[in-house]
C-alpha cells in the first residue's frame, strides 16, 4: 500500500484529491496538513466526507510530512511550493505540484510573470505533468509539475495539428472560460456569488499567468517559438473550462480528415475523446471526470481550424491529472480510480 501525504489539503484540489484517493485501491492517505484547520475532521470542512474517513488535518513541517508517506502531492498556492519541495526531494520522496512552481523551464520567464524562484536547482529537475505528451519521462520522474487548467485544455486541443503541422502557430486564438472553482476556496470579491451569477466577463486580459506556460509546450510542439493570443473567462458555474482555438490552416483539410488525424494521435489516451462530426464538447458532459473532450470543424471560407475542448477544471485541470501522473510514477495502471462517469445534469 502507497503512503500518501498531502500538503495543504483544504482547498478544493485538497478536496478533489481526497475524493479520488479515497477510492484508490492501491494508496492510503496517512497525511493532510492545513495549519487553518490544525486537529479539524476533515469532514467537518467538507462534509461530504462525513463516514468514510475520520482523517484530520495537521500542522507538520515537510519534513514530517515526509516521514509518514512515500507520495508528495504539494496542493499549496503559487510560490509556497517551491520552498518545501526541497525537503520532499531530499527525502527521496515522489512528488507532484499542483501550483505553477516547476511548470516554467525559463527562470527569468517565471519571475518575469510570478517572482524570483528560490529552488532554482530543482526546475530542470522537474517534469512537466500532461501525460499525453510526457507519459515516459513521467514514469521515471521523483518530481512532476502538474499542469495548469487552462493550458491543459489548450494544449490537448492543439497538440495533434501542431504535431502534424497542419496549422500556422503564428495564427493561434485561444478563447477559455472557467467555472469559478478555478479562483480557489478563498473569499475574493470577484468570486463572490452576487459578483458571479448571471454574469460572464473576460479577466486578466492580455496577461494570464497561464499565458508563457501555454507558449512553452506549444513551442515544443511546433519546433518554433509560438505566441497566441490567450483570454480568459469567468463562467457562472462551479466548475468546467471550454477553450475554443482558432487557426489557420497551412493545407486543404477537410472536417472529416481533421478528426481522423485526432483520432489517430489520441486512439490509444485513456482519457481523451474526439466526438464524432457535428458533436462538440460540454462541460457538463466532463463533469467530475479526468476525460478531456474534443471536437472539430474545418471553416472552409476562412481555411481556419476551430477546435473545442472541455474539461473539469479540478479533476483533467488539477487533482485527477496529478492521479494520473502518481499511478505512471508508482507503476500502477494510469487510469487507476479515474475511472468516473459525469455528474450530469
Amino acid at each position: 500500500m502507497i503512503r500518501v501525504g498531502i500538503y495543504g489539503g483544504s482547498g478544493y484540489t485538497g478536496l478533489e484529491l481526497m475524493r479520488i484517493l479515497l477510492r484508490h485501491p492501491g494508496v492510503q492517505v496517512t497525511g493532510l496538513t492545513s495549519r487553518k484547520f490544525k486537529g479539524q475532521p476533515l469532514s467537518d470542512t467538507y462534509p461530504l466526507f462525513e463516514g468514510l474517513t475520520d482523517i484530520r488535518f495537521i500542522d507538520a513541517s515537510p519534513e514530517e510530512l515526509a516521514g509518514m508517506a512515500d507520495v508528495i502531492f504539494m496542493a499549496t498556492p503559487h510560490g509556497e511550493a517551491m520552498a518545501v519541495a526541497p525537503a520532499f526531494v531530499a527525502a527521496g520522496k515522489k512528488v507532484i505540484d499542483l501550483s505553477a512552481d516547476f511548470r516554467l523551464r525559463d527562470l527569468d520567464v517565471f519571475a518575469t510573470w510570478y517572482h524570483k524562484h528560490t529552488a532554482p536547482e530543482l526546475m530542470k529537475r522537474a517534469v512537466y505533468g500532461l501525460p499525453e505528451l510526457y507519459r515516459e519521462e513521467v514514469k521515471k520522474a521523483d518530481l512532476v509539475a502538474n499542469p495548469g487548467c487552462y493550458v491543459t485544455s489548450a494544449i490537448l486541443a492543439l497538440a495533434p495539428a501542431l504535431r502534424e503541422r497542419v496549422i500556422d502557430p503564428s495564427t493561434i486564438i485561444v478563447d477559455s472560460k472557467s467555472g469559478v472553482s478555478g479562483a480557489g476556496r478563498d473569499p475574493v470579491i470577484g468570486s463572490l456569488f452576487c459578483e458571479v451569477d448571471e454574469g460572464f466577463k473576460a479577466y486578466k486580459v492580455n496577461g494570464h499567468r497561464h499565458s508563457p506556460e501555454i507558449e512553452q509546450e506549444l513551442s515544443v510542439l511546433a519546433g518554433q517559438e509560438v505566441k497566441i493570443s490567450f483570454t480568459p473567462h469567468l463562467l457562472p458555474l462551479n466548475r468546467g473550462i471550454l477553450s475554443t482555438v482558432y487557426a489557420s490552416l497551412k493545407k486543404t483539410l477537410s472536417t472529416a480528415e481533421l478528426i481522423e488525424l485526432y483520432r489517430n494521435v489520441y486512439g490509444n489516451e485513456p482519457f481523451v475523446r474526439v466526438l464524432n462530426r457535428g458533436n462538440y464538447p460540454n462541460v457538463s458532459s466532463v463533469k467530475g471526470t479526468n476525460f478531456c473532450h474534443i471536437g472539430l470543424a474545418v471553416d472552409e471560407r476562412t481555411n481556419r481550424v476551430i477546435i473545442l475542448s472541455a474539461i473539469d477544471n479540478l479533476v483533467k485541470g488539477a487533482s485527477g491529472q496529478a492521479v494520473q501522473n502518481m499511478n505512471l510514477m508508482c507503476g500502477l495502471r494510469e487510469d487507476t480510480a479515474l475511472d468516473m462517469i459525469a455528474l450530469f445534469p
